[in-house]
């Protein structure tokens, strides 16, 4: 007997078509193949964004489409990676949306893995026309919406920004197997002034190479203390906190749907 599956790949075309008439939504992993040190693995970006929308789509009874596994990773160029233009993720986004709204999504939440990602996938959903009537598109990265003091402890400039404890320990809750931390190092770049946001993107977003001019392990943080166990508990926080920011967008876009517009204007 086939099993019932949230991922989109794993669904019968008869399935999926049940699944649009119960609820159409989707959820879009956008990740990156590229270095997370010499402990972690190059797929760790799109490995968790596919957990992350694994979870939301769950709560929110959707499915959960193949991860892009390629992102704006040329600041990587340096170490092993594979890398896409802006240009490109921008279509490609696009075209991807494009077609699950012509299948019948009529929610399309794309969850990001990779930071740099957004310079491509803000673009790409605000210059996306064309769409069915009733069709919502949103992305976010999916760290964001988590409470300060969660967001300071998972990712941020004291807990690093890169293949460090939150990232790796999140990929170990997922698949143990896919970190060696015998290689784990840490290490943070030496800023001469403090890595606020700005400061951060001014240098990473400069062009491609700066990541392998910044370190040289190619980690942002000290994930020696890394464990599956801290990994399920950052997770279980980024679901709830994402979760909340989905109903949160959902309610926004309902509130300010077209046909709502239209009503206050007399169209």
């Amino acid at each position: 007997m086939k099993r019932q599956s949230r991922l989109l790949a794993e669904c019968t075309a008869p399935e999926v078509r049940a699944q649009i008439d119960r609820s159409p939504k989707v959820i879009v992993p956008a990740g990156a193949t590229e270095q997370h040190g010499p402990h972690a693995p190059m797929g760790t970006d799109a490995i968790l964004a596919t957990e992350v929308g694994l979870r939301i789509a769950a709560r929110i009874d959707g499915l959960v489409a193949p991860a892009l596994p390629y992102g704006v990773s040329g600041d990587h160029r340096g170490f092993p990676v594979v890398y896409l233009s802006v240009p490109v993720l921008t279509g490609l986004i696009q075209d991807v949306c494009r077609s699950l709204a012509e299948t019948g999504f009529r929610e399309i939440v794309i969850v990001n893995g990779h930071y740099t990602n957004m310079l491509a996938l803000s673009g790409a959903v605000a210059e996306l026309e064309g769409l069915p009537d009733g069709t919502i598109v949103f992305p976010f990265s999916y760290w964001e919406p988590l409470p300060t003091d969660q967001l300071n402890d998972y990712l941020s400039a004291d807990a690093g920004l890169h293949a460090n404890i939150g990232e790796t320990s999140a990929v170990m809750a997922v698949d143990e197997s896919l970190v060696d931390l015998d290689h784990a190092v840490a290490e943070y770049p030496a800023f001469p002034v403090p890595p606020t946001a700005p400061v951060v993107a001014a240098f990473f977003f400069s062009g491609r190479g700066t990541t392998f001019r910044a370190t040289r392990s190619g980690t942002w943080g000290d994930p020696r203390g890394s464990t599956a166990d801290r990994g399920r508990r950052y997770l279980d926080q980024i679901e709830e906190s994402a979760v909340k920011f989905v109903h949160e967008v959902e309610k926004v876009f309902e509130q300010f749907s077209v046909s709502a517009g239209a009503a206050q204007t007399g169209a």
